[in-house]
């Protein structure tokens, strides 16, 4: 491991600043971290289904999985591991190295400390650095990251459950509405003794949603050891120093060239006498008296020249070095005198008991006001019923549809009627008629109440109560009509003529 080779950007951050850091690792080598992975997992998923299939054991093949997950854990931690400190590895590479590489630890991954819920943080330690004081090492690099490991676990954990329900619920979309309620019944009755088709089904789910989500829970573990050991031993400092010295190191020939040459010329320069040496002043601005004048310090040096003080009263004037603000505020003409507090512990002691009167007083008071309100309700209760919804009897409304023109009353042979208008080349009239026919007959049945202009679905959802067979009867109708008023798809003859059979005799109309 050469820090100097790192291909991160190492200081310290935050815990979750880490685990992004270890996402952003896996986005950058998505193709070397999943296409490694699918190529090892899924045949180990074929394998074990295959197997389960064959003892009608489909479940627990789906344990296995889950439980062999450090193993495939090994596959992107090798890889990204190798690409922070160079280049990442081929997939090539990655598959020859994993049947001899990381497999010392997986005993106790596998039995003991299978259950740890701060795996990903602790896997690096095991398979990166190794060590007989492997225990002592996980123990340092935890430390007070270890709660941020099991969130991260508990996090990933959850975005697999979500996938995967997510997934298998996906179907529900593609359902009508009119149906939805039947359709997920259907479903959980399904999924509650499932066949092993469905339980393959999941367990494939479930192994996409893991392939899907384990690297990344694994990048963000990499991510909290890499920031855990920068924070411990300093490694950023250490990459600087290292960077500093390589830069010196090229650096080194041409800077000692020139201090060479430099030398030389100093050399050179004080062999030469000089032509008119200084004459040294004897006089010492350190000894000289305070208040004595400048001529007599610098003597014939001195040159009195008026631009001085200007500059040095211009640079006083300079905001830069003296700088001034004006601030004004509004005050009282005529300031209030300042109250005086009772300071008396006597008036302290009646505040303090009142108070506490007051409050508890309001409280018991609400408690009687709930406790007489239910008391009462008998009297109350009916009253603000009956202003709220008006007595009466509630009769059943009949269920009519925009397009129907008649609102006359059923005829007693609907069937006869509902011939005769498809003959007479009416079929839409014809279907409204056994729609609300069919309604009726629902309604009274099974004693709904359903309001004017109620909805088809609605109607299905009062036909639940019916049979299965009436039900059933019912619900052609209701399709054949929405085929009808909707889409301008006419049953067939035969079609038309069984819905009139099949209704009859549901609902006992006259055949």
């Amino acid at each position: 491991m050469r820090l100097e080779d790192l291909q991160v950007e190492l200081r310290p951050r935050s815990p979750w600043e880490a685990v992004e850091l270890g996402v952003a690792l896996v986005r950058r080598h998505a193709r070397a971290v999943w296409l490694p992975w699918l190529l090892v997992t899924w045949p180990v998923f074929a394998l074990l289904n295959a197997i389960a299939w064959w003892l009608d054991l489909v479940p627990w093949a789906g344990v296995a999985m889950w439980w062999l997950k450090p193993v495939f854990e090994r596959i992107p931690l090798f890889v990204l591991s190798r690409a922070v400190f160079g280049a990442a590895p081929t997939v090539r590479e990655t598959l020859i190295a994993q049947p001899g590489w990381g497999w010392r630890p997986m005993a106790g991954y596998l039995t003991w400390r299978r259950l740890g819920m701060a795996r990903a943080l602790y896997l690096p330690v095991d398979l990166l650095e190794g060590g007989a004081r492997a225990g002592e090492r996980r123990r340092v690099i935890g430390g007070s990251v270890r709660s941020v490991g099991v969130l991260l676990t508990v996090a990933c954990l959850h975005f697999e459950l979500a996938l995967a329900a997510g997934a298998l619920l996906l179907v529900l979309v593609f359902v009508p509405f009119e149906f939805l309620s039947d359709s997920a019944a259907a479903l959980w009755a399904f999924l509650r003794q499932p066949s092993p088709a469905v339980q393959l089904l999941w367990n494939a789910l479930a192994w996409l949603a893991a392939s899907a989500i384990e690297p990344f829970y694994v990048a963000g573990g990499l991510g909290l050891y890499l920031n855990r050991r920068t924070q411990l031993e300093a490694w950023d400092v250490e990459i600087a120093f290292r960077r500093m010295r390589r830069r010196l190191e090229a650096i080194a020939t041409p800077t000692l060239l020139a201090c060479v040459l430099a030398f030389g010329w100093v050399g050179h320069a004080n062999a030469t006498p000089p032509t008119a040496p200084a004459k040294p002043c004897d006089c010492d601005a350190s000894k000289a008296p305070v208040g004595m004048p400048l001529t007599r310090i610098f003597g014939d040096q001195y040159v009195d020249d008026a631009r001085f003080p200007n500059a040095v009263a211009r640079a006083l004037r300079d905001p830069l070095l003296t700088p001034r603000k004006r601030e004004s505020s509004w005050q009282r003409r005529h300031p209030e005198a300042p109250r005086e507090t009772a300071s008396s512990p006597f008036l302290l002691a009646i505040g303090s008991m009142f108070g506490v009167v007051s409050e508890w007083g309001l409280w018991i008071a609400l408690g009687v006001l709930a406790l007489v309100l239910a008391w009462t309700a008998p009297r109350w209760w009916p009253w603000l019923r009956d202003t709220v919804v008006p007595a009466g009897p509630r009769t059943p409304a009949v269920v009519t549809h925009l397009t129907l023109v008649e609102e006359d009353l059923l005829p007693v042979d609907v069937a006869g009627e509902a011939r005769r208008r498809w003959r007479d080349g009416q079929p839409r009239q014809a279907l409204a008629l056994v729609y609300r026919a069919s309604v009726e007959s629902m309604a009274a049945r099974t004693g709904a109440t359903l309001v004017p202009g109620a909805t088809e679905a609605e109607c299905l959802r009062a036909a639940r109560a019916l049979p299965d067979d009436a039900r059933e009867a019912f619900a052609r109708a209701v399709r054949t009509w929405q085929y009808a008023a909707y889409a301008e798809r006419l049953p067939a003859q035969e079609d038309f003529d069984g819905l009139l059979v099949q209704l009859a005799q549901r609902f006992g109309w006259p055949a």
